[in-house]
């Protein structure tokens, strides 16, 4: 059977076609195999099939409420995987001619923030004053701003098979470090280095060949132009066939035909200008706040102002600002964050993708595998089935 067949398993079986009414897609097979809900799906809801049937479904306010709290995906894990490590390919057809940019995507906000070292400088790029502190007092200023500083908890591999799909990748060259060795920096310098966590990101999509992830380079503190020559032929030699060419945003189906898998977003026009491999940078809606009823106002905001044209992120991060730092000297930003989630999350499950002007594309959090905000992200795509 072709991966590309939209006589698919999880949607073909011995139910007869549905019908879809005037407003929805048409499908095949039951609302438990179409969308694959897994076993979690109440009994009244795994043995529609019909148009009659799946009418009375939509239009019942009780069987609608309890499919809306049924995830997308199997709530359990499959062959010893986590269960969102393959969500793309579980994705229902119907979704697979969707580009990128009409899909709901979750995404880490400074990806890498897990592996800061301890023994790194701080950041060039960071203010004098600070710089002065780290020097004068270090037993005290270096603590802190390793608090401030670690926004995921989760390693990439372990963040990519908890379904995040966007990475947010801010890159440096540490002056202390060797001619080529680039790191990842947010406030410090992380240990692991470019070309190895990309050799990493590459070995996953090898094992998991239906899924796409979208790479966002960007910062390239201390980079010169032939730091940034090496690094994108170290991105062309890692992943070769599996880089999507700039253009049109693809979608799924695309992709899996053209046996590619990444798409790789870098923050420099003129490298960008030079390597049809490398798309321009992706838009992040950033809203810089300490208290999540600024930032879901901002978010607002911005939707009402109208979504970019291709893909973009928004982000649901809270940010810490000096105000904040000292008057929680004991805190840190996983202290900020993690009682905020709630409030997040629900902000997240309101969202929908989709074409429309306040629709949502990518939206990347701190601390993704603290709660469900993975799994609901990947759960608005459900909503791309009702209409």
């Amino acid at each position: 059977m072709s991966p590309l067949s939209d006589q698919d398993p999880r949607c073909v079986g011995s139910d007869v076609p549905v019908t879809s009414p005037p407003w929805g897609p048409v499908f095949r097979g039951s609302v438990m195999q179409c969308c694959n809900l897994g076993d979690s799906v109440p009994t009244t809801l795994t043995n529609l099939s019909g148009g009659g049937l799946f009418l009375n479904f939509l239009q019942d306010p009780a069987l609608h409420a309890a499919f809306a709290q049924t995830p997308l995906l199997p709530s359990g894990s499959m062959d010893g995987q986590a269960p969102n490590s393959d969500w793309m390919s579980q994705l229902c057809p119907q979704l697979w001619d969707l580009p990128l940019h009409h899909l709901s995507i979750p995404g880490s906000h400074d990806t890498m923030t897990y592996c800061l070292s301890r023994k790194s400088p701080i950041s060039h790029s960071q203010s004098r004053v600070l710089h002065v502190l780290g020097k004068v007092l270090p037993c005290v200023t270096r603590p802190i701003v390793m608090k401030w500083s670690v926004t995921q908890a989760l390693d990439v591999r372990e963040q990519l098979d908890a379904g995040v799909r966007y990475l947010d990748l801010r890159i440096a060259h540490m002056l202390e470090g060797s001619e080529h060795n680039l790191h990842f920096v947010h406030m410090v310098y992380t240990s692991a280095l470019v070309e190895d966590t990309l050799t990493e990101i590459s070995e996953w999509l090898e094992r998991h060949p239906r899924e796409v992830v979208i790479l966002a380079c960007r910062n390239f503190e201390g980079m010169t132009d032939e730091l940034h020559g090496y690094l994108v032929s170290c991105i062309k030699n890692i992943f070769g066939d599996m880089l999507c060419p700039r253009g049109d945003v693809p979608t799924l189906r695309q992709l899996w035909a053209r046996g590619q898998q990444v798409i790789l977003s870098y923050e420099d026009e003129v490298s960008v200008r030079r390597h049809p491999e490398l798309w321009p940078g992706i838009p992040y809606w950033w809203g810089n706040k300490v208290k999540p009823q600024a930032l879901i106002q901002f978010l607002e905001t911005m939707k009402g102002c109208g979504r970019p044209g291709g893909l973009f992120v928004a982000g649901i991060n809270l940010t810490e600002n000096l105000g904040y730092v000292l008057a929680h000297p004991t805190a840190s930003l996983r202290d900020m964050t993690l009682p905020n989630l709630p409030h997040l999350s629900a902000w997240v499950r309101e969202q929908s993708p989709g074409q429309g002007a306040r629709c949502t594309n990518i939206i990347a959090g701190d601390f993704v595998g603290a709660d469900t905000f993975v799994s609901d992200v990947i759960a608005l795509n459900r909503k791309l089935l009702w209409w």
